[in-house]
């Protein structure tokens, strides 16, 4: 039988991180291990009170119902609520300010569905995470890129996007710490942000995923911590990068009640809501995210400054992020694109990383390294492709 796919699906290019894993199986049907700094996904186990805590609550007959709460069992919202206080000093309603969500990506994706009809224009970043793009196109809406700048420590210049544009927006994608560039937003930002938006009457969605994933001290902020932004806001969180459980695909969303509710309702008529084991090993896991945070972001701290010095003894002159799990590195002088380049380490150094143009157009010249690593030896592993690098493919830069 032959049935055409809808035109929403033929419009858009294949899922970059499906292709990269195409790739990496050929590789290894060739006999060849790549070392994988490809798809962010956390190589370190959940914590083992996480573990015990989903166990114990999965033996509990009440958990294995549907939660018809709507937007998350009391005891989840409120270690979320707790936890914002504590983190970012905020003072949220358990009901009505807060949903629970089947991953940060869910999330971000019915909000759309929630706001935008066709022809409503979406700002998004670029380069930046694709579901935002995408999404955009499938609610009907228009993406119109806000170029992150190097100059400009990656965050959008507001006041270059034209007036018609900004006039006609209807959302506004934030996303802080930044995915792939590591770039990172403070509080005056997100002002100013907030300004364009009560200027233009529009919803600002920031995509917290990697907040607490921070170096050297760094805390990075909460939107929501600027006076006014919940009624002109939504932010997502997640708990994948924090205590290692993409897998298990929780997080939640927290802003202005109204916008919470428009989540809630697309999400009513879409999914059934979280496992409640799984909401209940949630509050266990922020209950004790002081004791956690501290080990994650030491760790992933050692591997950056190895792969940022690294780089650099190769020529390349890399500041060392001040979060993520990514390090975004421009591409040397004499290959014409950043796919070209990325094919090399790949072909000839057997060192998988992304091209910068699969987060969009001015993503290229750049390409990105994620310090999520399946090797055992994680800093073998990046002081051995570093040394491939430098042997392979000697005087980079000149």
């Amino acid at each position: 039988m032959e049935l055409p796919i809808a035109q929403r699906l033929q419009r858009i290019p294949p899922y970059p991180f499906r292709e990269i894993a195409r790739i990496k199986r050929e590789l290894q049907a060739q006999g060849i291990q790549p070392t994988d700094f490809g798809i962010g996904d956390p190589d370190m186990p959940t914590p083992k009170f996480v573990i015990e805590a989903l166990y114990k609550a999965a033996q509990d007959p009440a958990t294995h119902p549907y939660d018809e709460t709507g937007f998350g069992i009391p005891e989840y919202l409120t270690a979320i609520a707790e936890f914002g206080r504590r983190r970012y000093g905020l003072d949220l309603q358990v009901e009505g300010e807060i949903q629970s969500c089947l991953g940060s990506k869910e999330a971000l994706v019915h909000i759309l569905w929630a706001y935008i009809d066709p022809s409503d224009v979406v700002l998004v970043p670029d380069p930046a995470y694709s579901v935002y793009k995408v999404q955009a196109a499938w609610a009907g809406g228009a993406a119109f890129p806000m170029p992150l700048d190097p100059q400009n420590g990656f965050l959008p210049d507001l006041e270059s996007i034209p007036p018609a544009v900004a006039k006609a927006a209807k959302v506004l994608f934030l996303n802080y710490p930044n995915n792939p560039t590591g770039g990172v937003a403070t509080l005056e930002f997100y002002r100013e942000v907030l300004e364009f938006a009560q200027q233009h009457n529009l919803l600002i969605v920031q995509d917290a995923a990697y907040n607490e994933v921070a170096f050297d001290g760094f805390a990075p902020p909460s939107l929501l911590q600027v006076e006014g932004a919940r009624e002109y806001a939504i932010e997502m969180h997640s708990f994948s990068k924090t205590f290692n459980m993409t897998g298990w695909r929780v997080a939640w969303a927290w802003g202005g009640a109204a916008h919470v509710s428009a989540l809630s309702k697309v999400k009513a008529n879409v999914d059934s809501g979280t496992f409640m084991a799984i909401q209940r090993a949630g509050a266990v896991a922020l209950g004790h995210y002081e004791d956690f945070a501290p080990t994650m972001r030491a760790e992933y701290q050692a591997r950056r400054d190895a792969l940022v010095e690294g780089l650099n003894s190769l020529g390349w002159n890399l500041q060392k992020p001040r979060a993520t799990f990514y390090v975004w590195a421009p591409v040397p002088p004499g290959y014409e694109t950043s796919a070209e380049f990325a094919a090399a380490l790949l072909d000839q150094c057997h060192v998988l990383v992304i091209p910068g143009t699969a987060y969009g157009e001015n993503g290229e010249g750049w390409f990105r390294m994620s310090l999520t690593l399946k090797d055992p030896d994680k800093l073998g592993a990046i002081q051995g492709a570093i040394e491939r690098i430098g042997e392979k493919l000697p005087n980079l830069w000149g």
